[in-house]
């Protein structure tokens, strides 16, 4: 099985004009995207909060969380950001997937359009 690699234009929500291209292992196995902490730090990206992460080897990591803006051609969306440090991958995650209205085929190890639904409550009355 092959991987699938995407170049991204990340950016900060309060600055949507201002963003930077980013080339991403697209890991629809991982929750969150991953991108350098400089790279955010360059574009004003805060990190929020912090979470405790399990590497494979069993080992827990801590890292810093924020909110990102993610641009692919038309698409644009919001998702949650990790701040990266020096040895993790540049990962685009599921979260950030579907932001953008993207699904990951996994035979084909391409991006498809996800189908966007919208259910209407209608209340009697």
């Amino acid at each position: 099985m092959g991987l699938t690699y995407l170049e991204i234009e990340v950016g900060n929500p309060a600055n949507p004009q201002r963003m930077e291209k980013v080339d991403f292992l697209v890991d629809s196995g991982a929750v969150y995207s991953v991108v350098p902490a400089a790279v955010l730090q360059r574009l004003g990206v805060e990190p929020l909060t912090e979470e405790t992460f399990r590497l494979a080897n069993g080992e827990t990591i801590r890292r810093k969380k924020g909110v990102a803006l993610y641009r692919y051609g038309e698409r644009i969306g919001g998702a949650d950001v990790i701040f990266g440090e020096e040895g993790d991958a540049q990962l685009l995650g599921a979260f950030t997937l579907e932001a953008l209205g993207l699904a990951l085929d996994p035979l084909r190890r391409e991006l498809r359009p996800l189908p966007l639904t919208l259910t209407q409550l209608h209340l009697p009355g």
